[in-house]
């Protein structure tokens, strides 16, 4: 939307929503950190911002740290924003670049000049945030190895402190602004596979290290000392320094994680509403783990955010019975990685197709229909 006259009722729901949250909650939990993501949280006014988290915060104990982050757009981020969340404990923020090239800004529908996220990162510096990062993407529509070049070396001028390097994923069935373009205006498999190598490339030449699926920081930022620690997590919101007992999601379409169950809010405003005015938690869908899934998720995450992972004699019958040794072993023949008798290890090959690897364990994979998921490149 782009009517201002939303933000207040809307925030007042997700205030609504906490407090369902805080009747069942224990009283001595801590917030330990918060991630405001989007769309874009700075659409809202920055009073509107103070008066979301102030509002989580007065119930609540906060852990001290900089774990508080948000994601920013370098177009409408101000320094009024950055000062606010930074006086409420936010270290962090997330810019989301994708490309500079011109050609694929207008085809994506993201125009943003250089300077502009110059001014917005220089400005997150100035306030005080110890963190900025930059969201890239690999294999949007008319993307090619001369452009995405270009924009590599502009975002070294700007020297960010993390980037995230996320594959572009077609969902034209999803997003509707993607029914603008099709695979035709997209790089095929392989131009898709030497941006994603030249990306790589680029951020180690210039002192980046890669801490997983998608993320390369500095070798001084905390997820890199968390991954040598063996600490690092990954939620749906990405890495983390370490891993939390409960992840509760506000808002439309929020996920929350209580490690042995999910679920996920409405996906439309205005069902958001129906359901917090009826008094009802606005949730619409979850999944109760099963001891399978909790053997499963426990390897996937070992793989996401170690490069390996190890099996006791009895989880080996079950990784065998559910056909899932099988394609590790397929996934050896490939050079992904080094399978032993209860452990893996990925190669460098394997680093790069990491999510193939993690796919290994899902065990209903292959029974889903095509085109239902993104593609791994």
């Amino acid at each position: 939307t782009k009517n201002h006259d939303n933000e207040a009722p809307y925030i007042d729901a997700i205030l609504k929503e906490w407090h369902f949250y805080l009747q069942d909650l224990p009283r001595d939990f801590q917030i330990s950190g918060i991630h405001l993501g989007g769309g874009t949280p700075t659409f809202f006014s920055p009073e509107n911002l103070k008066k979301l988290i102030s509002g989580i915060f007065s119930q609540a104990h906060v852990e001290a740290g900089e774990w508080y982050s948000f994601e920013g757009h370098p177009g409408n981020t101000t320094e009024e924003h950055l000062r606010t969340l930074y006086d409420l404990g936010f270290r962090r923020v997330s810019y989301g670049i994708q490309d500079f090239d011109p050609v694929v800004q207008q085809a994506i529908h993201r125009i943003q000049p250089v300077e502009e996220v110059k001014i917005a990162t220089e400005l997150a510096r100035k306030v005080g945030y110890t963190s900025v990062n930059y969201d890239l993407i690999y294999g949007l529509p008319f993307q090619t190895t001369s452009g995405l070049n270009n924009t590599l070396e502009k975002v070294a001028n700007l020297n960010p402190d993390r980037i995230a390097f996320y594959s572009y994923a077609h969902v034209p069935w999803v997003s509707k602004s993607q029914r603008a373009y099709g695979e035709k205006d997209l790089p095929n498999p392989q131009v898709k596979w030497k941006l994603y190598q030249q990306g790589c490339a680029f951020f180690n030449t210039n002192g980046y290290e890669d801490v997983g699926m998608d993320h390369f920081v500095r070798p001084t930022d905390a997820l890199f000392k968390a991954r040598e620690s063996g600490e690092l997590h990954r939620n749906f919101m990405g890495y983390t320094h370490k891993r939390e007992k409960l992840l509760l999601g506000l808002g439309v379409s929020a996920i929350s994680d209580v490690g042995g169950a999910y679920w996920q809010n409405v996906k439309s405003v205005e069902g958001y509403h129906e359901q917090l005015n009826t008094e009802r938690f606005p949730v619409f869908k979850g999944h109760l783990t099963t001891e399978s899934d909790q053997v499963r998720r426990k390897h996937i995450l070992n793989i996401a955010c170690q490069f390996e992972t190890h099996w006791s004699p009895e989880e080996n019958k079950y990784l065998e019975a559910k056909g899932i040794l099988s394609r590790l072993k397929n996934l050896e023949n490939d050079g992904l990685l080094k399978l032993k008798s209860n452990s893996l290890e990925l190669t460098p090959l394997g680093k790069d197709l990491l999510r193939l690897c993690c796919a290994a364990f899902d065990a209903f994979l292959p029974e889903r229909a095509e085109g239902v998921f993104s593609k791994a490149i």
